[in-house]
């Protein structure tokens, strides 16, 4: 283990109430007990500062939303900069009256915006109605430079498809991040609730072989109801985890709320490139049809 190449990092895995005030002040606490404990970089879940209120399309939610920056901002950046690290949130941003994007920003250790990223991919699923709230995200895969490395952060829905980790890796990202929300419906039977976790594991750490680099994916936990009563509600598996460039389970969290402390050694995604040189053997002079939505 190279200690020279060792970072902390805290992942936050927190149930969430309607309070958004209550949540950023149990998030404050959160982030400084991590910091005070040698943590370097923090990562919280998506859309920590509210309930999941895609659960349903109701137009009184785009209350929730803010500029960037913003009161969100602030409030984020002031607590990077008191402690000294760098910060990753995910908040729900107004561009505009009428265009809103799911926006996940990094804070450098000084308080400021180092950089953000838009969700790209869009939900639309039973109890994930985000295509009624969130535009399509439009600032492309692009790693975000900071002091601990340059970051490939991405948004859930994101971490499904391999395109939007390899483009991070492309640009020279040190690590893989995942914000999260993600859970079970009361109706799905253990074998289902199993299989979905697994799955949600197995891709993300699919992204860490294929391109040699850590994993980072920081999920809810707890049970939150739907207010149209048309499910059950959504229960948040937790399961936040990070995996090493070899798809390695470093650490997991389990279903409650948790800030999971790892140390991530960056020094082995060289060594493990040097081993598995996947990006020399690309065939990218054969890959035209990625373009395509189907290939007929």
């Amino acid at each position: 283990m190279n200690t020279k190449h060792m970072l902390k990092v805290a992942l936050i895995q927190q149930a969430i109430s309607s309070d958004v005030e209550a949540n950023r002040q149990k998030l404050s606490l959160c982030i400084r007990e991590a910091a005070a404990k040698g943590a370097r970089l923090v990562v919280m879940q998506e859309l920590h500062d509210t309930l999941y209120f895609c659960q349903t399309e109701d137009t009184t939610h785009f209350n929730l939303a803010e500029p960037i920056p913003g009161l969100a901002t602030h409030f984020y950046g002031s607590l990077a900069k008191e402690c000294g690290i760098v910060l990753v949130a995910s908040l729900f941003e107004k561009r505009t009256t009428g265009l809103y994007h799911n926006t996940a920003v990094v804070f450098e250790h000084d308080g400021s915006i180092a950089g953000k990223y838009r969700k790209m991919h869009i939900p639309d699923d039973p109890a994930y109605y985000e295509k009624f709230y969130f535009a399509p995200g439009d600032l492309g895969f692009h790693p975000i430079d900071t002091s601990v490395g340059k970051l490939g952060v991405q948004v859930c829905w994101d971490q499904w498809y391999p395109e939007g980790a390899r483009l991070m890796a492309l640009q020279g990202a040190d690590l893989l991040i995942y914000p999260t929300a993600i859970g079970w419906e009361s109706s799905d039977t253990d074998e289902e609730k199993a299989r979905q976790l697994n799955a949600w594991q197995l891709v993300q750490r699919g992204h860490a072989v294929a391109n040699g680099l850590p994993v980072i994916a920081v999920n809810r936990c707890g049970h939150e109801d739907d207010p149209s009563k048309q499910t059950n509600g959504i229960q948040f598996w937790g399961h936040s985890f990070v995996a090493g460039p070899q798809g390695e389970m470093i650490a997991e969290a389990g279903t409650n709320e948790e800030i999971l402390l790892v140390d991530i050694d960056l020094s082995r995604s060289e060594n493990v490139r040097r081993w598995w040189p996947f990006l020399r053997d690309r065939r990218i002079d054969e890959f035209e049809g990625l373009t395509e939505r189907f290939i007929d």
